[in-house]
């Protein structure tokens, strides 16, 4: 999951998977989303193979990228044990914030 995180940390690298996400893209189409010379692209496409988080394959001259969704659903399952911790302060601060609008208006 280390590898994921890291491949995660890098905006280049989120455009890109954003892209993956609507389906399998080429390298080239890639390319076009990030202002950075092709062998910048390769590099961050490479960061994310060895991530697992793409595959790839070749169709004549072109490479053609798509998501590997399992890695992402092993850091979605890693952060469900914060989710919840925050999701339970967010409902407090939410009991918390309606019990105050109740007492101000009572005093009104």
């Amino acid at each position: 999951m280390e590898a994921v995180l890291q491949a995660l940390s890098d905006e280049s690298r989120r455009t890109m998977l954003e892209a993956l996400s609507a389906g399998p893209v080429t390298a080239g189409e890639l390319a076009a989303l990030l202002p950075i010379a092709r062998p910048g692209v390769s590099r961050h496409l490479r960061v994310l193979r060895e991530a697992g988080l793409v595959d790839v394959r070749q169709d004549a001259q072109r490479r053609i990228y798509s998501l590997r969704p399992e890695p992402l659903a092993e850091v979605d399952a890693w952060l469900s044990r914060y989710r919840a911790l925050w999701e339970q302060r967010l409902d407090a601060l939410n009991t918390e914030v309606t019990r105050g609008k109740r007492e101000r208006r009572s005093t009104r």
